[in-house]
Order: structure tokens, then sequence, then C-alpha cells
């Protein structure tokens, strides 16, 4: 599937383009990483260029301890 830049997306397709579980999507929330773009319901909804960058900064800082 393409996503065109721009689009928002729900947490479970964010993990899923980021090759993460919807856990690590709320943790790089609650670490900053991650702001949300939008609500849809109850659902939080992300940029993929945003997704992107936190999966970068999350690399870059190491794994969680």
């Amino acid at each position: 599937m393409t996503i065109a830049a721009g689009t928002l997306i729900d947490s479970d397709l964010a993990a899923a383009e980021a090759g993460v579980v919807p856990a690590t999507i709320r943790k790089w929330v609650q670490l900053g990483h991650l702001v949300p773009a939008g609500r849809r319901g109850r659902a939080l909804l992300y940029r993929l260029e945003d997704v992107f960058a936190a999966e970068r900064a999350a690399r870059r800082k190491g794994p969680a301890r």
C-alpha cells in the first residue's frame, strides 16, 4: 500500500510502517518522540513522516533500559 505524504494514519498502520508493535508507538508518544497530528474518534492519528522521525530518534537513543 502506498501512503500519500501528509496523510494521517492510525497507530496500527504507523506501527506497521515503522516495523514495530503498536505499544512502541504509544511509548514514543510518552517519551515525546512522536506527537499525534489529529484524532478520529478516540484514535490518535499521526503523520507518516513524524513516525519515521520518531523511529530515527529512538534508534539514535538506543534501546530503553
